[in-house]
């Protein structure tokens, strides 16, 4: 695909020609300076591709075809996991089937139903890697050299990333959660679960650690592009602790703080990594310059 970018933003005045800001922040307030917008939106001219002109409807046509060869990747999956469904029913009943725990339908269809959402979740996952090659085709001819060089390892890291958060929310959070709440009801009531509620819950707990195990890839898109340095991102250390908690509260459709604080846990982790990795880039890249 092929497009013309003289610059990010049209023809547009130049950010140095803006006046001052009457107020100064120190460069460790976590807040974009002047420079680092202007770097983004008006990169040096021999960062730019050599790309010709492609019109909206142009750009619309490509867009639509990239969505509906999407869509048709991720519909085949969906049907290649719908014909191993009882399968996956029975890996997903893993973590709590050792207990005792047993599931019913309360009416008629609704493990039918439940197998087409697994299905369409597992199809999803597979057909992710297509969606993830449409987008990043799509996008490439708008990004400058620079940015280019490091979009394969983001993407490649963000692939691995989600995938461990997967793992992770099935070999640790879902069986911490799902025993909190067999051994709270131990002795008072059976454990006899809606099989539509089980899987609702599992599968939005595994595909939201997956999305938030994304973090370090938002950094490193941010470092990269210099609009937050390091500095900016560790500076704000306390903000994060407060944010990991409150995102695993809303991520997590249990209640159970238990689940909470084992998806925060990684969280904070995975964004004091992700800014330290940001600052030892930066610090690579000015003893190279």
């Amino acid at each position: 695909m092929e497009v013309l970018r003289p610059e990010r933003i049209g023809d547009a005045q130049s950010l140095s020609s803006l006046p001052s800001s009457p107020l100064s922040f120190p460069p460790s307030s976590g807040l974009l300076s002047k420079g680092q917008i202007e770097s983004f939106l008006y990169p040096d001219k021999e960062e730019l591709p050599d790309d010709v002109e492609m019109s909206i409807w142009d750009h619309l046509e490509e867009l639509r075809q990239r969505v509906f060869f999407s869509a048709g990747a991720v519909g085949a999956c969906m049907v290649v996991c719908f014909s191993f469904v009882k399968d996956l029913v029975r890996i997903l009943e893993a973590p709590v089937y050792s207990q005792g725990v047993r599931f019913l339908q309360l009416s008629p269809g609704e493990y039918f139903f439940t197998t087409l959402k697994v299905a369409g979740y597992a199809g999803l996952l597979l057909g992710s890697p297509v969606i993830l090659y449409e987008i990043i085709a799509f996008v490439v001819p708008g990004l400058t050299r620079s940015e280019r060089r490091f979009l394969g390892p983001i993407v490649f890291g963000s692939s691995i990333l989600f995938y461990v958060g997967l793992l992770f929310s099935y070999a640790v959070l879902t069986p911490a959660a799902l025993n909190f709440f067999v051994n709270y009801s131990e002795g008072v009531v059976e454990s006899i679960w809606s099989i539509d509620q089980y899987f609702e819950f599992v599968l939005v707990l595994m595909f939201s650690t997956g999305l938030a195990f994304q973090v370090p890839v938002i950094q490193l898109l941010l470092g990269q592009t210099g609009l937050v340095t390091g500095e900016q991102m560790l500076a704000v250390w306390k903000y994060v602790v407060v944010g990991a908690v409150t995102a695993a509260a809303v991520l997590t459709p249990s209640t159970d703080p238990l689940t909470q604080l084992l998806l925060a846990g990684p969280l904070m982790g995975l964004y004091l990594g992700g800014a330290a990795m940001v600052k030892a880039l930066e610090k690579n890249k000015n003893e190279v310059t």
